[in-house]
């Protein structure tokens, strides 16, 4: 059986104007949320993904209505994702939609929703 294609992809709000450390951060939420997410729906994909060496991709948005489009689209093909809201304590207001992490799935499915979009 040959090997799937896996990948996770993070996308990121860049009109925040967040901080290279803050941004960061943000991004590791998403990876780890979304990687959780899909050890609950697709076990045996995300030991796949764990195994392949964790391929992730950075993509960007300048909006939170392109952030929530994106976390939209992903749940409606059945990707595991998850939207990453700040907690507020530092520089950004509670509740900021800050970043989505998609996958890991197959790449050909998440690269319907995000394939456009710039590298971060």
């Amino acid at each position: 059986m040959p090997m799937k294609n896996l990948k996770q992809v993070i996308v990121i709000r860049r009109d925040l104007k967040m901080g290279k450390g803050k941004l960061a951060v943000q991004a590791a939420h998403a990876a780890v949320s979304a990687y959780v997410e899909a050890q609950r729906v697709v076990p045996a994909l995300a030991r796949e993904w764990l195994l392949q060496g964790q391929k992730k991709i950075a993509v960007r948005v300048d909006s939170e209505e392109e952030l929530i489009e994106v976390y939209r689209k992903a749940v409606a093909e059945n990707l595991p994702v998850a939207l990453i809201e700040d907690a507020g304590l530092t520089q950004l207001p509670p509740g900021t939609k800050t970043a989505v992490g998609i996958g890991p799935a197959e790449a050909e499915r998440i690269d319907r929703i995000t394939g456009k979009l710039k590298l971060l």
